[in-house]
């Protein structure tokens, strides 16, 4: 691991998921931008080639854990002498029947999406507010303000997390951190694999046929997504630019969809959702 020098002049930026899709992305984009990038990820032991970017720094952070973020926060923060940023992107997908979904895989689905970015964010706000100013990018998604079926556990934790981010910026302006949220749509990702929990489904559910449609226009829409990347640049654009907005929608058909939402029938949108998912 390099040896970089304390007390730096440089941005620096926390962003948690980074071993995968777009925390993986965001790291090489701050990177390349010339930030001081910690890197953090629950296991950073089996990361061989992130450490190797300019100004890169893998650090050991696990959001179910209170002290992995108290020590690693602390640690950043007494090394660099500042945190300009911290996006808040480690999360996962819960997908399935909410009837087939267990309690242990609501629980993790929040402690995950929703209590674990606000442990990061309880740890770093005292260090934004003593130094007087920083950005908060808590990293939603389009299903933070419409729904599809099947993910309503994931959704509940994006609408979450929607709340907490735009109330929490009544608190925070007056020390100088603004806070914001990152939307994206369908993104190339181990979204929709690795990093998704799928609920079981009995052969003889009575919601088979219905979910098995479903999953299959998931499926397709997986294939077309856009690259991580993308949301990526939208992240460095929200750490960077003087006057940040509170949202940002990126990739697929996010910012579109959003639109539609806000001057359609309730009814009408619900009847186009369904009608897309051919459900």
């Amino acid at each position: 691991m390099k040896n970089l020098q304390a007390s730096s002049s440089k941005q620096v930026v926390i962003i948690t998921g980074s071993s995968t899709g777009i925390g993986r992305s965001a790291v090489e984009i701050f990177s390349a931008a010339g930030w001081i990038v910690a890197a953090t990820m629950r296991t950073p032991e089996k990361e061989h080639s992130l450490g190797a970017l300019p100004g890169v720094e893998l650090k050991v952070l696990d959001v179910t854990n209170t002290e992995s973020i108290k020590q690693t926060v602390k640690d950043i923060y007494e090394h660099y002498g500042r945190i300009d940023a911290v996006v808040n992107n480690a999360g996962y997908g819960l997908v399935g029947v909410f009837e087939d979904t267990t309690e242990e895989q609501v629980r993790r689905q929040f402690d995950t999406n929703v209590f674990g970015l606000m442990s990061v964010c309880r740890e770093v706000i005292p260090y934004l507010r003593k130094q007087g100013f920083g950005r908060i990018i808590n990293v939603s998604s389009v299903g933070g303000r419409i729904t599809l079926p099947l993910y309503s556990s994931y959704h509940s934790t994006k609408w979450a997390v929607e709340g907490f981010t735009e109330s929490l910026q009544f608190e925070l302006a007056p020390f100088g951190i603004r806070t914001v949220l990152i939307e994206p749509g369908a993104i190339k990702t181990d979204f929709y694999d690795r990093s998704a929990d799928r609920a079981e489904l009995a052969g003889s559910s009575p919601y088979k046929s219905y979910a098995d449609q479903v999953y299959s226009q998931f499926e397709a829409a997986a294939k077309g997504a856009e690259s991580p990347v993308n949301v990526a640049k939208k992240i460095l654009h929200a750490a960077s630019v003087r006057s940040p907005k509170t949202r940002y929608a990126v990739g697929g058909n996010a910012p579109a969809l959003l639109a539609l939402r806000k001057v359609l029938p309730e009814s009408v949108f619900t009847g186009m959702v369904k009608m897309i998912l051919k459900a």
